[in-house]
């Protein structure tokens, strides 16, 4: 199975002329890759413009950050799955930290996810605890977040569910002072653990499970090598050719 990077651009850049120049700083890099698929999430507006530049390059794709649970209707100022796809979407990150600080609640990331899936995007389910506890309260945590961001979501559309990993107390840091690999692996097993005990063992073993927070071209390779995870999800890093394609070398030659 192929590494997955997700370059996450939130709110950037201001232009659609600096997302087209991102994109062809990164692309040079992604094209060369054999064992990783890379996929960028820009704001909506540039998906068209961008989806020229990927081309039919087969481990480049695109994806949005946010998606309705809806596919059309009167809900202003929402995109739908079906839009996503349109504009040359193939992926859609849910449940990111920054949309559950905004108020969006596991009931409404399941929704989402649920006709994400149905609409046949691959689906990112994000999903990472405020603090890290002595006492292990943060796991149950964890536990109940999966449990119910994947409620009424069927075992046959898990071949389209992929789980990043963001704790937010790791967010924002050097990459020197990231989440460290041994327990970045922990963590990974953990959510297997909990995928089995919805899914069953082989069919949770099968969905990918990225890892984010602080991650740059420092760590990036020992996370690949020795966090037990199958790829990354970047932030602020991944707005930068050079850097972001580092961390993509990182991922190929693990």
């Amino acid at each position: 199975m192929k590494k997955i990077i997700i370059a996450n651009w939130k709110m950037n850049p201001s232009s659609a002329k600096e997302a087209e120049r991102i994109l062809n700083g990164v692309k040079k890099t992604a094209v060369r890759l054999k064992k990783t698929q890379v996929v960028i999430c820009p704001p909506f507006i540039y998906l068209n413009n961008l989806k020229k530049i990927i081309g039919k390059s087969a481990n480049l794709s695109l994806g949005a950050q946010n998606a309705f649970w809806e596919v059309e209707g009167a809900f202003t100022g929402e995109v739908s799955p079906e839009m996503i796809r349109n504009y040359g979407g193939s992926y859609v990150i849910l449940g990111h930290s920054e949309r559950r600080a905004l108020g969006e609640t596991d009931e409404i990331v399941s929704k989402k996810t649920l006709t994400c899936l149905k609409t046949g995007l691959k689906t990112v389910v994000c999903i990472g605890e405020k603090i890290r506890d002595e006492q292990g309260d943060y796991l149950v945590f964890l536990r109940d977040e999966i449990r119910n961001s994947l409620n009424k979501i069927q075992k046959k559309f898990l071949k389209s569910v992929i789980i990043a990993y963001e704790p937010i107390w790791a967010i924002g840091k050097k990459d020197t002072e990231a989440m460290s690999p041994a327990d970045i692996h922990e963590m990974a097993i953990y959510i297997k653990k909990i995928l089995s005990e919805i899914y069953g063992q082989e069919s949770a073993l099968a969905v990918p499970i990225l890892y984010g927070g602080s991650v740059g071209g420092g760590n990036a390779g020992n996370i690949i090598k020795s966090g037990g995870v199958d790829g990354l999800l970047v932030g602020h890093q991944s707005l930068k050719p050079e850097n972001f394609s580092e961390i993509l070398m990182s991922a190929e030659n693990f």
